[in-house]
């Protein structure tokens, strides 16, 4: 399973961006994907999961009515977009993915970074 996230970029406090997360390699259909961040001397932290088939979410409590995260099966993609965003959300993104429905447990696949910096 490869995953390759993309998108990131600079945006000033208030704006917006999106993130994709490409997969490839497998068959996603009982997986979970899910973004975490780390910003630099921070621990990574968990941002948005969602179960590829059925479409659950779940969110941490520094994004929630901020970052919406969807999918689109057709393309094996899964996107992240990031409003209100506010230099605290400064961080390297990273996609991953698990084989079973579960947001917080260990994720087996991991993409590279994608760096949002946030200007205020």
């Amino acid at each position: 399973v490869q995953l390759q996230a993309s998108g990131g970029g600079l945006a000033q406090a208030g704006g917006s961006l999106r993130l994709s997360c490409s997969a490839s390699g497998g068959t996603f259909s009982s997986y979970t994907v899910g973004w975490f961040r780390q910003a630099p001397g921070k621990e990574r932290e968990f941002v948005a999961g969602t179960s590829w088939r059925g479409g659950n979410t779940d969110y941490g409590d520094s994004v929630k009515g901020r970052f919406t995260i969807s999918r689109d099966l057709a393309k094996n993609t899964v996107y992240l977009q990031m409003n209100s965003l506010k230099p605290e959300d400064t961080a390297a993104y990273y996609c991953a993915a698990r084989k079973a429905w579960s947001t917080r447990a260990p994720y087996d696949y991991w993409g590279q970074g994608t760096l949002v910096t946030v200007s205020s």
